[in-house]
């Protein structure tokens, strides 16, 4: 599923040299070029901004070099595999190494393309020798797994239900050395999964629901545990929505992609943690089975859920998730879902909402959000709008009456699965562009799964542990 080779490992004859060069320094280089250059320059319009570029031919009408504005953003370089011509190119720069790694990172996801259904192959790209200074194994990790979540939310529901959401799990699990588990149909309430069951259960046989359990690293390493949501395909239910809605309802599963990709992230940089990844994977359907507006659901923890509405499911199911990761109190507990188009009403489509119950991780995790260009904004878990989700007839509704607050009472439906005590995490996500850009092609995408990760690896670092 990776795409291999992001970058060039090593630098072709016939290579040709990018010059990033910054506005200011722009009328520097041209005094020392020949006058040909300058006019070719000025002909084109190129002032040096971030994310142009201008090539410069040779006597012979082949590119000599192609200068390149230079900025700080990731996404800076991550148009030129498609608008530069087929062919190998190299950095003529010394550069430091967070631009260094900037720049390759950004290269190398805009080389993304999902071609699984394609009976002809996307355009051929640039190629580009890795810059000098920086982590390659880092930028091959980083652009693996954001490949990997995209490519698991573009694959449409007919082609990714639960059971190849799980087959896509046991693979990642089986290359890092893992176990996983999944439990599957009526083995969920045999094991006191009801909630999740509940959900899924008006799908086919074939597309039952499941729960994948991935467990990886040393008993006696600290706890991490990631929770995704997994809703291969989102109808409403009963609360059917309308068709508008349920277009885009096959990414309903991108808090699935989110975990397992950022698990490859761990794994494969063998973080110190003892790393636990949950999925409830399923199938909102409509059937004689499906459940139904303002049947009671019990869950794993005991507590009952009156169902408010059939399309709110994903926090039905993650209900029972979070009961069982908070049973390992883990050091810390993240879940991604896509979850309300209320945090897309408030933020937008391209800003992901973070819920923390503890304001050092919210700092850490916003702050390495902007640093890696993969920003999150944190919300309130505001405590007075918790009687909104007060059920009627059972102890929490899955919808509380009324449009206000949305995302904000969908968090906190959750944090009532959450064990006190447990440093937890709620990110709610939209995984997808709706619109392409440099780097981030329209579909589906990773949101806030490098922050993330980021925050994980400083957290969890032996210096970390050391400190207590």
């Amino acid at each position: 599923m990776d795409q291999e080779p992001i970058l060039r490992d090593e630098r072709g004859t016939s290579s040709i040299p990018l010059r990033p060069i910054a506005g200011e320094a722009l009328s520097r280089w041209l005094d020392s070029r020949p006058t040909t250059a300058k006019r070719w320059v000025t002909a084109n319009d190129f002032e040096a901004k971030a994310g142009t570029f201008c090539a410069i031919p040779a006597e012979s009408g082949e590119i000599a070099e192609v200068l390149v504005g230079e900025g700080e953003a990731l996404w800076d370089w991550a148009g030129l595999p498609s608008k530069l011509p087929p062919g190998d190119f190299h950095i003529d720069a010394e550069l430091e190494p967070d631009a260094s790694a900037r720049l390759a990172l950004g290269w190398a996801l805009g080389t993304y393309r999902f071609d699984r259904f394609r009976t002809k192959p996307s355009e051929s790209l640039a190629t580009l020798s890795w810059p000098d200074g920086c982590d390659r194994d880092a930028i091959r990790r980083a652009a693996s797994a954001t490949f990997l979540v995209r490519d698991l939310i573009n694959r449409p529901a007919s082609d990714l239900g639960p059971q190849a959401l799980a087959d896509a799990a046991e693979e990642l699990a089986a290359r890092h050395d893992a176990s996983c588990r999944v439990l599957v149909g009526d083995a969920l309430l045999d094991n006191d999964y009801p909630a999740i069951h509940a959900v899924g259960r008006a799908a086919s046989l074939e597309r039952a629901p499941r729960l994948i359990d991935i467990s990886w690293g040393e008993p006696s390493a600290r706890k991490l545990t990631l929770v995704g949501k997994g809703v291969c395909f989102d109808s409403g239910g009963l609360d059917l929505k309308p068709a508008a809605g349920m277009k885009l309802m096959k990414k309903d599963m991108g808090g699935a992609a989110h975990v397992l990709g950022l698990a490859s992230m761990i794994m494969d940089a063998k973080l110190p943690v003892r790393l636990r990844v949950l999925v409830p994977a399923v199938e909102n359907s409509v059937s004689a089975d499906a459940y139904r507006p303002l049947d009671v659901v019990p869950t794993r923890a005991g507590k009952t859920i009156e169902i408010g509405n059939t399309d709110a499911e994903g926090r039905v199911i993650l209900a029972d998730a979070l009961s069982e990761a908070s049973t390992d109190e883990p050091d810390l507990l993240i879940d991604f879902a896509t979850l309300t188009g209320a945090a897309r009403i408030a933020l937008g489509g391209e800003l992901p909402a973070l819920f923390v119950n503890d304001d050092a991780v919210a700092a850490g995790i916003v702050d390495h959000g902007l640093r890696a260009d993969d920003p999150l904004w944190r919300m309130p878990l505001w405590a007075p709008y918790r009687s909104m989700i007060d059920g009627k007839v059972a102890d929490i509704t899955n919808s509380a009456d009324g449009p206000l607050g949305g995302a904000i009472t969908a968090a906190l439906f959750l944090q009532e699965f959450v064990s006190p005590g447990i440093p937890w995490a709620h990110i709610d996500m939209m995984a997808w562009n709706q619109k392409s850009r440099p780097g981030r092609p329209e579909g589906g995408e990773a949101m806030g799964m490098r922050a993330i990760y980021a925050f994980i690896a400083e957290r969890f670092s032996p210096s970390t542990s050391s400190a207590g």
